[in-house]
């Protein structure tokens, strides 16, 4: 995609959208979505910018900050080196809220440790926009570009619009993830739960007892073994499956 083709991607809303709602389709889980959506980002504002940036995505969860994802390693390091001094527009957007601008990181006086920091590594502007999630979870875009005043009101527009567009694509993909592991969760639940009913129906066979006698044999076997209910009913179940290979060995169900 050309340089010109980006900048019209940026500047459409519903493009922006539809490409992230692909990154989401497409990406395996939320960390490979963060990476997808940090390169995008750099493309895009890089096309639109006629410049190159570099992006970094800050993540606070459960009162844990890191860099979740980024586009290049020196955005990582960026983003790690603010997290080190404690403080910094990134972590200023996450905390607060609002996009933050450095035109010139030499000169900034709200973090000039951290400015310092970064134009040696040859970064002189640094825009950092807010991504809105949930009640337990923050994050920021944070882009750097390497002259002094990168970021016009015609690119702190386009940044603000492309990580709106993105904060709800990460609402997405942390919901499709969630659905995921709950889907995964019942799908073990339902398996643990066919293994001690079988087991359960084995045992109730071969003691001739009630199912509550038979699911209290389970339990105390469980215990007295230290092993999981749905360990000892597998085992009920996998000797019973070995017992039907040969028909002279009987499986044995009851515990001492």
């Amino acid at each position: 995609m050309d340089k010109s083709a980006l900048g019209s991607a940026l500047r459409s809303e519903a493009a922006v959208a539809a490409q992230l709602q692909n990154l989401v389709v497409d990406s395996k889980d939320v960390n490979d979505f963060l990476g997808e959506l940090c390169d995008y980002a750099a493309r895009a504002i890089s096309g639109s910018m006629e410049l190159p940036v570099v992006c970094a995505v800050t993540l606070s969860r459960h009162r844990r900050t890191t860099t979740a994802a980024w586009s290049a390693p020196q955005a990582r390091l960026m983003d790690e080196i603010q997290q080190n001094f404690g403080d910094g527009p990134c972590l200023h957007a996450m905390n607060t809220g609002t996009t933050v601008l450095v035109p010139d990181t030499r000169k900034d006086s709200r973090w000039p440790e951290y400015g310092q920091a970064i134009a040696g590594m040859g970064q002189l502007s640094v825009l950092a926009v807010p991504l809105t999630l949930d009640e337990d979870a923050k994050a920021a875009l944070n882009i750097f570009a390497p002259i002094v005043n990168a970021f016009d009101s015609g690119a702190l527009e386009s940044a603000e619009l492309f990580a709106a567009n993105a904060q709800s694509a990460l609402r997405l993909a942390v919901r499709v993830a969630t659905g995921q592991q709950l889907a995964a969760d019942l799908r073990a639940a339902m398996e643990s739960r066919t293994a001690i009913d079988l087991a359960a129906g084995i045992i109730m066979g071969q003691n001739r007892c009630p199912q509550e006698e038979a699911l209290a044999i389970l339990v105390k076997a469980s215990s007295g073994r230290n092993q999981k209910l749905r360990v000892v009913a597998e085992q009920i179940v996998a000797s019973i499956s070995s017992a039907s290979i040969s028909s002279e060995s009987r499986p044995v169900t009851h515990f001492d």
